[in-house]
């Protein structure tokens, strides 16, 4: 038995859990605050950090320690294709919430986990949660190791083409369950020819304006769909298939993320955190967190 723990210390290992923070919190925040139009930070930043201390209580012993992983506010898609996720910026102008105040709530508990807490807090310029994720797999999946193990902590369907790694895992905190089991090169294949309504990238055979002018989306038959997925894009398209079909891949496929973007996450990544945990207790006790102080050893 000794042996076998002497021999599992000398191996290179690579754990963690990534966490998308703004897919999980904000669909968190949403149960929380209900109807009510005022945000509270202190309720927030105790659903933040509860929610936390809930998934490394959970997986750690398994998978290691949080990474936490944050949008930017800028966003090279938008670069590239002006109209991506448009809806949800319409739907938030249109909503009755203060998403200004919203924001600011959670940015600030983000700097504070930056500054107190033991855990990885990840935000490049010009990225999205997503690319942050998918660029510390592709640099785990290069580097040789002796044993990883990855999870993946969002609902967050455009994770499924990461599981091609098979190290990593995917869990969703909203479904409470496991998103493995999906071929994950069938389903980025799917997902390119039929865009994604919810980012405002419409399928590849309708235009670029098709969500934003509320156009109905060219059809794609089942048929249809099964027969291109077998074929490579140069066997159907004509130009203008190509041309979209070029711009779902872009938008969509992780591999596709600027090379230069994925070096800048990367060495984001590998910088020691600022925070650890000499000083949760001094800031439980400024924030006045008593239930979690109950729970400190959790963090």
């Amino acid at each position: 038995m000794k042996l076998i723990n002497v021999f599992h210390k000398m191996m290179v290992v690579t754990e963690m859990i990534l966490v998308d923070m703004n897919q999980v919190t904000l669909s968190n925040l949403m149960v929380q605050i209900g109807g009510r139009k005022e945000i509270e930070p202190d309720l927030v930043r105790h659903m933040v950090l509860n929610s936390l201390r809930g998934y490394r209580s959970r997986f750690s012993d398994e998978y290691g320690e949080l990474v936490l992983c944050y949008d930017d506010k800028t966003n090279w898609r938008r670069e590239v294709f002006p109209n991506y996720k448009h809806s949800r910026r319409k739907d938030r102008k249109a909503s009755k919430l203060d998403w200004n105040a919203i924001f600011d709530t959670l940015h600030l508990i983000r700097d504070e986990l930056d500054e107190f807490f033991p855990y990885k807090v990840l935000q490049v310029e010009n990225a999205e949660a997503d690319d942050i994720i998918a660029s510390v797999v592709f640099h785990v999946a290069k580097e040789p190791k002796n044993y990883e193990k990855v999870l993946i902590l969002s609902g967050d369907k455009d994770f499924i083409q990461l599981q091609q790694h098979n190290f990593v895992s995917q869990y969703s905190p909203t479904q409470k369950k496991f998103m493995n089991g999906i071929d994950p090169t069938t389903y980025i294949k799917t997902h390119i020819l039929q865009g994604d309504r919810s980012d405002g990238v419409p399928n590849f055979l309708s235009p670029d304006n098709t969500f934003v002018d509320e156009l109905r989306q060219r059809p794609i038959s089942k048929r249809k769909l099964e027969t291109w997925i077998e074929l490579e894009p140069e066997d159907y398209c004509n130009e203008e298939m190509m041309r979209n079909f070029h711009r779902n891949r872009t938008l969509i496929d992780l591999n596709y993320i600027p090379k230069e973007l994925v070096s800048k996450c990367i060495q984001t990544y590998l910088e020691t955190p600022n925070g650890d945990r000499k000083q949760l207790l001094n800031y439980f006790v400024k924030y006045k967190l008593r239930n979690l102080m109950e729970n400190i050893g959790d963090f």
